[in-house]
């Protein structure tokens, strides 16, 4: 049996997920990392993407809208505004919201406008990249037409 993890993913509505994993894989301030059992501890600002969890054959994909990433001996923690399952995200809300936030660049009256319409955009390109994987990934395994 190899070597494991116990990964608990929080948002401010609750817990999305907890369980024990193999690794996972999450968008960090400087760049995805991946997370195996045994890994140094760590401190790290998540980034709004995907975080891909990885227990035995089965992976699992979460949307985040960024967060804190803690990594202890044994226990990994994402704590995140938002957390998503990827089977649950709406991609006509996230294509609604990116339409939102290109208007609200274009209409921006002070640099805190365009830094909070940047911000929604990273999020809503983010979950329609999962979207578009999630949906490749169904594809592949002949559930999806």
């Amino acid at each position: 049996m190899s070597a494991t993890m116990q990964l608990d993913i929080v948002s401010a509505e609750g817990l999305i997920f907890s369980g024990k994993v193999d690794r996972f894989f999450a968008l960090a301030a400087n760049g995805e990392v991946g997370i195996l059992p045994h890994h140094t501890q760590l401190i790290s600002i998540l980034k709004p993407g995907e975080v891909r969890v990885v227990a035995g054959d089965e992976t699992s994909c979460f949307y985040v809208s960024g967060g804190v990433l803690e990594i202890q001996p044994d226990v990994a923690t994402i704590l995140a505004d938002t957390a998503i399952r990827a089977k649950d995200l709406d991609e006509a809300a996230a294509k609604e919201a990116m339409d939102r936030a290109k208007e609200a660049m274009d209409n921006a009256k002070s640099d805190l406008d365009v830094t909070r319409a940047q911000t929604a955009l990273a999020e809503a390109v983010a979950q329609m990249a999962i979207l578009g994987r999630f949906r490749d990934q169904l594809s592949k395994q002949g559930l999806m037409h």
